[in-house]
């Protein structure tokens, strides 16, 4: 509440800058910038302390406390609240495919003082998090992007991150492996270790062959279609799952297409929800 601001803000300057007097009207303002968040009024109170000293101000007034938080709202820290804000916002930007808004949050950060290979790394997440397989280029360009900025340095690498922001947000879209990978995290986790199928284990020696490591399995390659129909690669006895759903964007659009093929030879050689062991 305001009544709890009010109580931190006294509390704050009394331990910071006890010497230098704040008038009402920049008390209020202080309080009004917090917005309800009580570590962001005592951020906002240290920085001021710090600018009054810099300033050599012997009292603060409701021009000085605008003054300094306009400028402390555009440079931040790497632990300040605003450097999180914006990093968000960059990231949900590329995910809602706007590259102005994108190359706006990129400025802001770089402008602010973030560190531009953090951005970077970012970017590299963008590209495996938010646009996936529907277009597998995203990634490279991010990883060339970083890799590019080490070797130019500033300014001249941030026009590559720029490039690399603006493909982010213009690409397809899809999700579809990081959620696959996270359900099959919770699954594996939650199901327990089951053992390999003999057919799918490896046989180097001749005790292994004898006792049947590697017998039965079908070489894909040398299948109608590099696929052998109907085999199955998960443990032996585990129900059917499917993990991993290719959206209808981009490359994914073909991939869904290809697994929609193999599923339906599967279907003639079993049924989708077999789960028999073999």
């Amino acid at each position: 509440s305001e009544d709890d601001l009010a109580e931190l803000s006294a509390r704050a300057v009394a331990a910071v800058m006890p010497s230098t007097p704040i008038d009402e009207a920049a008390r209020d303002a202080l309080i009004a910038y917090a917005d309800g968040d009580g570590r962001r009024l005592i951020n906002l109170v240290e920085q001021l302390a710090t600018a009054a000293a810099d300033a050599g101000r012997r009292s603060v007034d409701l021009a000085f406390v605008e003054q300094t938080i306009a400028r402390s709202l555009r440079r931040f820290d790497k632990g300040g609240e605003a450097f999180y804000d914006q990093i968000s916002a960059l990231h949900k930007s590329v995910r809602g495919s706007d590259p102005d808004a994108a190359l706006y949050w990129l400025a802001r950060m770089l402008d602010g003082g973030a560190d531009p290979l953090y951005c970077a790394r970012r970017m590299i997440r963008m590209a495996t998090e938010d646009v996936g397989l529907a277009d597998p280029r995203a990634l490279q360009i991010a990883l060339a992007a970083a890799e590019t900025y080490e070797r130019l340095g500033s300014p001249e690498g941030e026009l590559a991150l720029a490039e690399c922001v603006v493909y982010l947000a213009v690409a397809p879209k899809s999700n579809a492996a990081y959620v696959a990978w996270g359900a099959v995290r919770a699954h594996v986790a939650k199901d327990g270790s089951r053992p390999v199928p003999l057919r799918l284990r490896n046989a180097p020696t001749k005790l292994m062959k004898s006792l049947d490591y590697g017998k039965g399995y079908r070489y894909a390659h040398d299948e109608e279609g590099g696929y052998a129909a109907g085999e199955r690669y998960l443990p032996d006895g585990m129900p059917p799952v499917t993990f991993y759903e290719p959206t209808d964007r981009g490359l994914e659009e073909r991939i869904r297409q290809r697994l929609a093929e193999f599923r339906a030879r599967d279907a003639k050689v079993r049924p989708r929800d077999s789960g028999e062991e073999r």
